[in-house]
């Protein structure tokens, strides 16, 4: 068997297709084209195909896996989910996630702060709520602790400016509190911020 030809993806220009016989094998990112050492005219064994063709799928993956990260910090959980709906195998995943880690890309605890001021610098939000949205990323509870430790916000001020934003929306108190607790805050908080306009 004979690597026949070495083309550039069209769509993804990132990658390359390597041909044998004459037939399409099997594609490789450019780092995993020069770490392979392959070139046209290259004789290749059963068993090298077999393991190439292993190690490609294992270079697709890794290469997906940084563009999902590359749109915005993500969670392990969310990283290993996306491996598993990609159908990759548990082993490969792990490597992916360990290599992702190495190279800084993979933190619970970057992407709880990432989520925290994200969140802070779109709408008022409650620690409460943000705690239960970083649960369901599947964060630990101790990198939550931390990275809610860290953020300074006041609670009460981003709870007044809530019921600035929602008073005409709800101008029944019941209603208005009940929406304010749904959003994570406390029943203390909630009636002494609304006590305080009165």
């Amino acid at each position: 068997m004979k690597i026949t030809a070495i083309t550039q993806q069209v769509k993804r220009t990132d990658r390359y297709s390597i041909f044998v016989d004459g037939k399409y094998a099997f594609s490789l990112s450019e780092s995993g084209l020069l770490a392979s050492g392959l070139a046209v005219g290259q004789e290749l064994t059963p068993a090298e195909l077999k393991k190439l063709k292993k190690d490609a799928g294992m270079d697709k993956a890794y290469y997906d896996a940084l563009r999902y990260v590359a749109m915005r910090a993500r969670s392990e959980w969310e990283i290993e989910t996306y491996l598993q709906r990609k159908e990759v195998d548990k082993d490969a995943a792990n490597e992916i996630i360990r290599r992702l880690k190495e190279a800084g890309l993979l933190s619970d605890l970057d992407f709880a702060r990432a989520w925290v001021s994200s969140r802070r610098a779109l709408k008022s939000t409650s620690k409460q709520r943000l705690r239960q949205e970083l649960l369901q990323k599947h964060v630990p509870g101790d990198v939550i602790d931390q990275v809610l430790t860290e953020d300074e916000t006041d609670e009460r001020a981003t709870l007044r400016e809530l019921v600035q934003k929602k008073r005409h929306r709800y101008p029944d108190e019941q209603k208005l509190m009940a929406y304010l607790a749904r959003q994570g805050f406390r029943y203390d908080d909630i009636k002494s911020v609304l006590d305080e306009e009165l």
